[in-house]
């Protein structure tokens, strides 16, 4: 079986690992189970992303899957982008061969997550999109998890520009279609478990996937929110939780 497990909420909250999680991660591996990272945070370069991991006993060279890799697959090479977002989605930009451009003549506007936001960028972003006419969102999680609660995530700044520039933006990252064809590329047709803790997007990617949803509650989801929509096929408190759980049931 290949397990997709989200980062944000459980793997880590923000720069703190969710206790127990590199040793659930551990004991997946060691039962032979492929275990995948897809994040929606588009903020930073893959190997950033893996080397977090690896901070937190973690090895994930090869094994991360980020939102700004599904935006970059929503342009053709050769093509012109400006860029709200952070480098994780220059990068993929560069992989896929797509040109970064401050503003226009661009064919597209990418927005993901930063904390390089303020009034003349959403400015520039919301012009550059009205005039080229497309906008493309890494995602669109409203907020993300953090010990000190949620802050505001890259679906905010999204539907600021989208709002400003009267563009309707495609989405890329969980649940929508470019995340659920890169994650199935590398899953292939077997069985799978994605491990989330927003249903609204892991719930909504797991059944896009035609896969198991699992529900920890370590991260945007509390017990007092349940029942959810998708219902998840289990829930437990954190990925150690439901590994144990899951090691029973074998």
């Amino acid at each position: 079986m290949a397990w997709i497990l989200d980062l944000d909420g459980v793997v880590w909250l923000a720069d703190e690992p969710v206790p127990g999680a590199a040793a659930a991660v551990a004991a997946l591996r060691a039962a032979g189970e492929r275990v995948l990272f897809v994040t929606n945070n588009s903020a930073f370069r893959r190997a950033d992303q893996e080397a977090k991991l690896a901070g937190f006993g973690v090895p994930a060279e090869g094994d991360v899957l980020t939102s700004a890799e599904a935006a970059a697959t929503l342009l053709e090479p050769g093509s012109r982008a400006h860029v709200l977002g952070g480098a994780g989605i220059v990068e993929a930009l560069g992989a896929r061969g797509v040109e970064v451009v401050a503003g226009l003549p661009a064919d597209a506007v990418v927005v993901g997550f930063t904390r390089a936001f303020d009034y003349e960028a959403l400015r520039v972003a919301a012009d550059t999109a009205r005039a080229c006419g497309r906008l493309i969102g890494t995602n669109d999680d409203a907020t993300y998890p953090t010990p000190a609660g949620p802050l505001p995530g890259g679906g905010s700044l999204l539907a600021a520009v989208a709002t400003a520039a009267g563009v309707r933006p495609e989405v890329a990252g969980k649940p929508h279609a470019p995340m659920v064809a890169l994650a199935r590329a590398r899953t292939g047709e077997g069985p799978v478990t994605v491990v989330g803790d927003r249903p609204s997007t892991d719930g909504s990617f797991a059944r896009s996937l035609g896969a198991r949803f699992a529900l920890v509650l370590s991260g945007v989801t509390a017990a007092t929110d349940l029942p959810v929509e998708p219902a998840p096929d289990v829930v437990a408190a954190d990925l150690a939780a439901l590994v144990r759980e899951e090691g029973t049931q074998r």
